[in-house]
């Protein structure tokens, strides 16, 4: 999301400034494909290096007083830059994961669960969530999926039904 602001900008500076604009654009292009293949460095780099249209763009004071977005731009290219670097060690290599097949977004479970769950904090509800009993329930279901919920449950009543036995096959 960040990114698409941020293209936003470079579009609007694009119109005043071509030249520095698209060498924004395309930088940003640049960003986005090494942050989805995991190299946070390389985009680091990039980003700082944005610098240097934007100093040349604010140093034609013609340019400046027909795009007076330049200082959110910067603030904005700020902002992200202090989130990459935060954010470093967390970030994934996307491209990796839609190679092998893996999921690349969780979106749609993260929506589809703050539906959930603010549908139950509203108080007109009739059956309403303590945060306490919503973070329970969110631990019990993880449990499911996870097919761990069978021992979990096992260890409360042990006499829920056995675990599946896996056959062996015998050695010759």
């Amino acid at each position: 999301m960040r990114i698409t602001v941020l293209q936003q900008y470079a579009l609007g500076l694009t119109k005043v400034d071509e030249v520095r604009g698209k060498e924004v654009a395309e930088t940003l292009t640049s960003i986005k494909w090494h942050l989805w293949h995991g190299n946070a460095e390389r985009a680091l780099e990039k980003i700082d290096n944005l610098d240097v249209p934007l100093v040349n763009h604010g140093a034609d004071k013609l340019l400046v007083r027909k795009y007076d977005k330049l200082k959110v731009l910067t603030n904005y290219l700020n902002d992200f830059s202090t989130y990459v670097r935060q954010n470093t060690t967390s970030i994934v290599d996307y491209s990796e994961r839609h190679r092998y097949g893996e999921r690349v977004s969780t979106g749609f479970v993260e929506s589809t669960v703050n539906q959930v769950i603010a549908k139950r904090f509203v108080k007109h509800q009739q059956m309403q969530w303590s945060k306490k009993g919503a973070h329970l329930l969110l631990q019990a279901r993880t449990k499911v999926l996870n097919e761990e919920w069978d021992d979990c449950f096992r260890v409360r009543f042990p006499g829920f039904r056995p675990p599946a036995i896996v056959a062996v096959p015998m050695a010759a």
